[in-house]
C-alpha cells in the first residue's frame, strides 16, 4: 500500500513540466542531478546546529553580552499561592475584574494585592534580556555566514542577475556541490528553528513564524525536490540579505546603543521593503508565474510552488506593517521603541491596577511624583523631558 501511495505521489505530470519525467534527472554521464532523499541529511544536521547553538549562547553570547553590558532587572519570586498558581496555569494569566475579585475572595486578599500577584507572576515567566541577546547573536551569526555564503555560491550565476534563466533547460539542470550544500545547510536550520520553538521567547506573532518555518521547509523541500534550484537559491539568498541585519538590531538594542541600534533599523527597513516588497513581487513572482511556463504549459507543481510563494509573500506584507509601525513610532519619538512582537515588563499602571489615592487624589504608583514642595519641579521636569530607558 505505501508503494502504491509512493508511485501515485510522485507520478511525473504532477510535479514536472509536460514532456519530462523522473527518469530524465537519473545521475548520468558524470552529471549529478538532486533527488528528495538527499534531504534526509537535513534531519542529522539540524541536531547538530541545535547543539551548536547552546553551546554558542552558553559559551559565547552569555559573555559577549555581559562584556557588553546588558543586564536585566532582577525579579523576586512571586509569594507562593496554590489557588493563584492554579488559575494561572490552568485558565489564563489574565482574568477579567469580575473573576479577580471572585479570587480575591478565595485567598483572602484584597483586588489590589491579586491585581499584584498575577502581574508579578506573568514578569517573572517573561524572559530576560540576556536571553534575548543570546538568541539574537546566535541568528545574526548565522544569517549573516549563510548570505556571504550564499552570494559566493551565486555571484558567478547568470540566473542571480537575470532570473529568467532560472528556466533555460528547465529541469535538465545538474546539481552543483556548492549549491548543494548550502541548501541543506539552510534547511537544517529553519528545521533547528521548529525544534527549538518550545524552548525561545514566545513573541505576539508567534503563529506567524511558526508558518513563515513551515512554509520555508516545504519550499526549499519541493524545490529541491523538483529541481527548481535555480529560483529557489534567489528566494534564500534575498530572504538572508536582510535578516542578519534585524538581529544585529536586536542586539544592539539590548545592549541600550540607541544610535547604533536606530541606524541599523532604518538600513534594515530600506532592505526589507525593497527586497521584499519589490524584488520578490516584481522578480520571484514574476519570473514564476510567467516565465516558467513560457516553453510549456502549467502543471500542478507549478501552481502548488506559486501557492507557498504567495504566502510568503502575504506575511511579507503583515511584517511590513509591524515595521511601518515602528518607524511611525521612530519619527514621532525620536528613537526606536522595542520589538512591538515582544511582551514588556508590566507595571502597575501599564496593567491599570487600583492603586491607592493620596490626600489630593494622586495615584501612588511606581512612577508616582509629588505634585507639591521643592522637588516636584524637578522630578517633574525628567519625567516629562526625558525618555526612561528600558
Amino acid at each position: 500500500m505505501w508503494s502504491s501511495l509512493n508511485e501515485w505521489l510522485w507520478q511525473d505530470r504532477f510535479w514536472l513540466p509536460p514532456n519530462n519525467s523522473w527518469a530524465d534527472l537519473e545521475d548520468r554521464d558524470g552529471l549529478v542531478y538532486a533527488h528528495p532523499q538527499d534531504l534526509l541529511a537535513a534531519l542529522p544536521l539540524a541536531l547538530v546546529l541545535v547543539v551548536m547553538r547552546f553551546a554558542f549562547e552558553r559559551l559565547i553570547g552569555l559573555p559577549l553580552s555581559r562584556w557588553l553590558g546588558v543586564r536585566h532587572q532582577a525579579r523576586r519570586p512571586v509569594e507562593p499561592n496554590a489557588t493563584l498558581e492554579k488559575h494561572f496555569l490552568m485558565e489564563g494569566w489574565r482574568p477579567d475584574k469580575p473573576r479577580m475579585a471572585v479570587l480575591a475572595t478565595q485567598c483572602g486578599l484584597t483586588l489590589r494585592q491579586t491585581q499584584r500577584w498575577f502581574r508579578k507572576r506573568r514578569n517573572q515567566d517573561r524572559p530576560c534580556l540576556t536571553k534575548k541577546f543570546c538568541e539574537a547573536s546566535w541568528r545574526f551569526l548565522f544569517y549573516l555566514c549563510s548570505f556571504i555564503g550564499g552570494l559566493s555560491v551565486l555571484y558567478h550565476e547568470s540566473w542571480l542577475w537575470r532570473p529568467a534563466m532560472c528556466w533555460d533547460n528547465y529541469p535538465n539542470q545538474p546539481l552543483k556541490p556548492a549549491l548543494y550544500c548550502w541548501y541543506l545547510l539552510e534547511l537544517s536550520f529553519y528545521i533547528s528553528l521548529l525544534m527549538t520553538l518550545p524552548f525561545d521567547i514566545r513573541r505576539k506573532d508567534f503563529k506567524e513564524q511558526v508558518a513563515h518555518h513551515l512554509v520555508t521547509i516545504i519550499l526549499i523541500t519541493f524545490s529541491y525536490s523538483a529541481n527548481l534550484l535555480r529560483i529557489g537559491s534567489l528566494v534564500l539568498l534575498l530572504h538572508d540579505s536582510a535578516d542578519y541585519l534585524l538581529e544585529a538590531c536586536k542586539m544592539f538594542n539590548y545592549t541600550h546603543q540607541r544610535r547604533v541600534c536606530n541606524t541599523l533599523f532604518l538600513i534594515f527597513s530600506l532592505v526589507f521593503f525593497y527586497t521584499r516588497l519589490v524584488l520578490f513581487p516584481t522578480q520571484i513572482l514574476y519570473t514564476t508565474y510567467y516565465e516558467s511556463i513560457a516553453n510549456s504549459g502549467p502543471f500542478f507543481g507549478y501552481y502548488f510552488f506559486n501557492s507557498l510563494l504567495v504566502i510568503l509573500q502575504l506575511l511579507h506584507v503583515f511584517w511590513s506593517c509591524l515595521i511601518l509601525r515602528m518607524i511611525h513610532s521612530f519619527i514621532k519619538k525620536g528613537q526606536m521603541e522595542k520589538d512591538i512582537r515582544s511582551d514588556v515588563e508590566e507595571s502597575a499602571s501599564s496593567e491599570g491596577e487600583e492603586l491607592p489615592q493620596l490626600k489630593n487624589g494622586a495615584a501612588q504608583g511606581p512612577h508616582a511624583v509629588p505634585t507639591d514642595g521643592p522637588r516636584s519641579r524637578a522630578a517633574g521636569r525628567l519625567v516629562n523631558g526625558h525618555m526612561l530607558a528600558s
